[in-house]
């Protein structure tokens, strides 16, 4: 009942503070030990998890309000975002109020601006709210239940994500500055949902010239060690302007 209380006691002053209607959620993906995770909240007195979000104050920008939601949740600065969809159907968060007044400001129905996130996993510190009970990652294959229609969200901006890997900057922004090739590989097989050719793949991503091959290795393993990368920000920003030119 605690967050039922606290919704009850906060509906005034966001009927005040807030555009009505008009709400933001956030897909906030990170990359370690090679899983692609995303970043989820579950509500005090709830099961399900939830996307970060929240709503856009009456004198702010919307870009400027998901950079703030984006801001409290991880404590990160400069963060990658990209706008990716909006979601208005009818009944998509209603019904998960259905037993509250009907004059309650979460009630009422919102059409919701979609962001996807990229950050530096290892830079990220999870922060959970007034109404939160846990903020954590959560690898993209084991997802928990989400509520609403926050699912659909998900399943949108990691297609959004795929589509995308060739004229956005998401493996600069995913990886630490120094990284493997296996690692690279891996991160797009992931967001591409297929195994790639390790052969084709190393041939594919050196032929654009976008990485510089440092003289370290990653230490540690059975195995050789393998080299380390890093991208040239100011190629891979060229290269981006027309795309990666590659059927991955």
């Amino acid at each position: 009942m605690e967050l039922r209380k606290t919704l009850i006691e906060r509906s005034e002053n966001m009927w005040r503070d807030f555009l009505p209607h008009v709400s933001i959620d956030c897909v906030i993906f990170g990359f370690d030990n090679n899983a692609l995770k995303v970043l989820l909240l579950r509500l005090k007195d709830q099961q399900q998890w939830a996307l970060p979000g929240g709503y856009v104050r009456k004198d702010e920008n919307v870009d400027d309000a998901a950079y703030r939601m984006l801001k409290e949740r991880t404590a990160v600065d400069n963060l990658y975002l990209q706008q990716f969809r909006t979601f208005g159907q009818t009944q998509r968060s209603e019904g998960f109020f259905a037993d509250y007044p009907d004059d309650l400001w979460h009630k009422q129905r919102f059409i919701s601006i979609g962001y996807y996130a990229l950050v530096n996993y290892a830079e990220v510190t999870p922060v959970k709210d007034s109404v939160s009970a846990e903020c954590e990652w959560k690898d993209i294959g084991d997802l928990p239940d989400l509520m609403m229609d926050h699912r659909f969200i998900f399943n949108k901006a990691l297609v959004t994500l795929r589509k995308q890997l060739n004229y956005k900057p998401i493996g600069y922004n995913l990886l630490p500055e120094k990284f493997t090739m296996p690692e690279l590989q891996k991160l797009y097989e992931i967001i591409l949902d297929k195994k790639l050719n390790r052969g084709n793949f190393y041939r594919k991503i050196l032929r654009y010239d976008i990485l510089e091959k440092l003289n370290e290795s990653r230490k540690g393993g059975a195995h050789k060690a393998p080299d380390l990368y890093r991208f040239d920000a100011e190629k891979y920003r060229d290269a981006l302007k027309n795309g990666l030119q590659s059927e991955w």
